[in-house]
C-alpha cells in the first residue's frame, strides 16, 4: 500500500509549503510505473511510483528533467523531489494539464527542440546511467561519437539480445554492422542534450497548446538521434520537421543515419517485448550494410 502521507510530507519539505492532499487521483497510460495526481487546492503534483529498488531510475529521471528545464527551451515537467516511502520509490514533479498536439503545437515543438539541442557538452554520454523504458542505458562519457554509439548503444543492445536468446543471423549481421558504424556516422555532431526517448507517447501539448515532452532518457549525443526517433512510430507531423530544419537544418546523410539510430530502439523493443522486432532489426541492419557496400 502506498504511504501517501509520507510522500506528502516530502513534497511539503521540498516545496517549502504545507501540503495536505485529498485522495490521490490515479493516472493511466504507463506500462512501467504507477502514477497519480496529488492535489491540495490549487497545488497539484504528478507522482510516479515503483518498487523502492528502482529509486535510481527516478533519480536519473529527476536529473534529466532538471537538465532539460534548465535550457529554457521546450516545456518539461519541473521535478520537485524523489525518494522512498515504505516499500515504494517515487518522483514528484510539476503537474501539467495536457491538451492536444495540433499543427501549431508540433511546429513550435520542432523549433523548441532545436533550441534545446543547442545545449551542448564537451563529451558524449551523461554523468550517470539511466534507463530506456525499463532497460538499463549505460552512459559512460566518451570523446568520440562512433565509439560511444558502438559500445553503449548498438553493442550493448546486441549483447543483451544474445543473452536473451536472440543469436544467429542477428548477431552475425550485427557484428558486421558494428565494424561499419564509422562509415555511416560520417559527420561530426556536437554532443547535444537529448531527450533520448522521444516518441509520440512522450510528447503532447499542454492545455494552452504549448508543446511538452516528458519521460526522458537523457544524455549528450547526436541531435539526429532524437529527431530520428520521432519518425519511428509517427505522431509529430510535417510541420514539426519543417520547423526543426528551419531552426537548425539536419546534415546531409540523415536519411541513412536515422535508420542506424532507430535500430537501437528496435533492438531495445526486441529485448523488452520479443515478437517481430527481431526480423525488423535484421532488415534494418541489411539496409545499413547495403548503404556502405
Amino acid at each position: 500500500m502506498t504511504d501517501w502521507s509520507e510522500i506528502a510530507t516530502q513534497i511539503a519539505a521540498a516545496s517549502g509549503e504545507p501540503f495536505d492532499p485529498k485522495q490521490p487521483r490515479g493516472v493511466g497510460g504507463g506500462c512501467i510505473n504507477a502514477a497519480a495526481v496529488l492535489a491540495d487546492g490549487d497545488r497539484r503534483w504528478f507522482v510516479k511510483l515503483n518498487d523502492a529498488s528502482r529509486l535510481d531510475m527516478f533519480e536519473a529521471e529527476y536529473d534529466g528533467l532538471a537538465a532539460m528545464a534548465a535550457t529554457d527551451s521546450i516545456r518539461v515537467p519541473r521535478p520537485l523531489c524523489c525518494g522512498t516511502a515504505g516499500r515504494q520509490a517515487f518522483i514528484a514533479m510539476e503537474y501539467i494539464p495536457l491538451g492536444g498536439s495540433g499543427g501549431a503545437t508540433t511546429a513550435r515543438a520542432g523549433e523548441e527542440l532545436a533550441a534545446m539541442h543547442r545545449s551542448t557538452a564537451d563529451t558524449f554520454g551523461w554523468h550517470r546511467d539511466n534507463t530506456i523504458g525499463s532497460t538499463p542505458q549505460p552512459n559512460q562519457r566518451a570523446a568520440h561519437w562512433v565509439r560511444f554509439w558502438c559500445e553503449h548503444r548498438l553493442g550493448f543492445q546486441l549483447e543483451l539480445a544474445a543473452r536473451n536468446g536472440y543469436g544467429g543471423r542477428l548477431q552475425e549481421r550485427g557484428a558486421r554492422l558494428l565494424e561499419q558504424v564509422g562509415a555511416l556516422l560520417d559527420h561530426a555532431p556536437a554532443p547535444s542534450l537529448l531527450h533520448g526517448d522521444l516518441w509520440g507517447g512522450n510528447f503532447s501539448g499542454d492545455d494552452q497548446g504549448s508543446p511538452v515532452i516528458f519521460d526522458p532518457a537523457c544524455y549528450y549525443g547526436d541531435r539526429e538521434a532524437d529527431v530520428a526517433m520521432t519518425e519511428l512510430f509517427g505522431g509529430f507531423g510535417s510541420r514539426f520537421y519543417a520547423a526543426y530544419n528551419a531552426a537548425w537544418p539536419l546534415d546531409a546523410g540523415y536519411e541513412t543515419r536515422k535508420t542506424l539510430y532507430n535500430l537501437y530502439h528496435i533492438l531495445n523493443h526486441l529485448n523488452l517485448f520479443g515478437g517481430g522486432y527481431g526480423g525488423q532489426a535484421e532488415r534494418m541492419i541489411d539496409r545499413l550494410l547495403a548503404a556502405v557496400g
